[in-house]
């Protein structure tokens, strides 16, 4: 089931076919096949999903771990397997390195925004605290693939609206559930952010991840609206349902230091969209391809083993891809070849995703009662990972 892309030409070229009439159907309106491509660094191949929106049997929906669990990270294939999906790859971006702070664990959380089934999970850390590739100019963390309530996937951009009002003050809410938040600023966190510490969040600053660790943040426990604890250290371990922690930097710190136990506080927040449709499902990203243009400034140097998500037929039709890992198959694609690569497929729009040894792609196929790993990820076994993208069929 192999089709034979090119996209090593310039990018005004013609592009072979990629579809393959040898695909898989794994259920009504999803379809598997393999493929290779001639690139700069050497031929790489790949898998991918095609995913039919408008099939009334299918959802796409965000993967990630149970929050009360014990771990921030799992394999794909068994967040695939706990939700019942047919397919699924790997999602965002997230803080994995442990030595850039001393004694500050990395919290395994994404960098981006991500909504599951309607809800908002968490916004975007600063753009300088950001893993993954430089942005290009114009996009921001806040940029996610989203699918709308419409059931259009669509490029979307989500922006944490809230706020913190007590009897001593109202300020504005500039964390949601971020291993990072804003010098000054005040944060969020519930039970969506699961059992990592939250030291790491008052750690870098807005321009440099690296930087330094707060000397004096705060942290303020609000269980249903009424604060219960103050501490001058970010706590760690998962939080109940309806208990809110919220952890101060700077400016931020001296606004909570005003709360005392007892204090009546109301905490809002939402992600506001940049159009007019509100998501149903959203995960971080890095934008390469829009109105079926690759982006400005994509970097077409670095070649890597890359995991993608696109959409095309008006936001109807979704493309799942990740590539077999460079030690199989050359060094894999530049961002400038993914996003060709992902035009070529027919896709109007796309995001990079998180590669590498997190590049994994996997399905179930029918009557198969765990998902079998497709592609070959750099490096062995599968990478724990935050977040995925889930095919569910009904």
């Amino acid at each position: 089931m192999t089709a034979l892309l090119a996209l090593a030409a310039p990018a005004n070229s013609a592009a072979a076919d990629p579809r393959s009439a040898d695909a898989t159907r794994l259920a009504p309106g999803v379809r598997y096949e393999t493929f290779s491509a001639p690139a700069s660094h050497g031929t790489v191949h790949g898998h991918l999903l095609t995913v039919d929106l408008d099939d009334p049997h299918v959802r796409v929906d965000l993967l990630r771990p149970a929050a009360d669990g014990a771990d921030t990270r799992t394999p794909v294939s068994r967040l695939a397997d706990a939700r019942g999906a047919v397919a699924a790859v790997n999602g965002d971006f997230f803080d994995i390195v442990e030595e850039e702070h001393p004694g500050v664990p990395a919290t395994g959380s994404p960098v981006g925004p991500a909504v599951a089934d309607g809800q908002p999970l968490k916004a975007a850390v600063p753009d300088g605290q950001r893993f993954g590739p430089t942005l290009v100019p114009g996009a921001t963390g806040e940029d996610v693939l989203s699918i709308g309530t419409d059931g259009a996937a669509r490029l979307d951009r989500l922006r944490l609206v809230g706020t913190v009002a007590a009897t001593a003050g109202t300020w504005e809410l500039a964390g949601l559930n971020q291993y990072a938040l804003p010098v000054g600023g005040i944060g969020a966190y519930t039970s969506d952010w699961g059992p990592a510490s939250r030291a790491r969040t008052a750690c870098g600053t807005d321009q440099v991840r690296a930087a330094g660790c707060d000397a004096d943040p705060y942290e303020v426990t609000v269980d249903h609206d009424r604060v219960t604890q103050v501490s001058t250290t970010p706590g760690q371990g998962a939080l109940p349902t309806g208990t809110v922690a919220l952890i101060g930097r700077g400016a931020g710190a001296d606004a909570l230091r005003r709360l005392r136990p007892g204090d009546p506080v109301r905490v809002r927040h939402r992600l506001q969209t940049a159009g007019s449709v509100p998501p149903a499902f959203a995960i971080g990203g890095y934008p390469v391809l829009r109105d079926g243009i690759p982006l400005d400034g994509l970097d077409d140097t670095v070649a890597a083993t890359r995991t993608a998500a696109g959409f095309g037929d008006r936001g109807r039709r979704l493309f799942l891809l990740s590539l077999d890992g460079a030690t199989d198959s050359g060094s894999g694609l530049t961002l400038g070849e993914l996003a060709r690569l992902l035009r070529t497929l027919g896709a109007d729009g796309a995001v990079d995703l998180d590669g590498g040894g997190s590049s994994t792609l996997v399905t179930r196929p029918p009557g198969a009662a765990h998902s079998t790993v497709r592609n070959h990820p750099s490096g062995a076994p599968e990478r724990p990972v935050p977040n995925g993208i889930g095919v569910l069929s009904s």
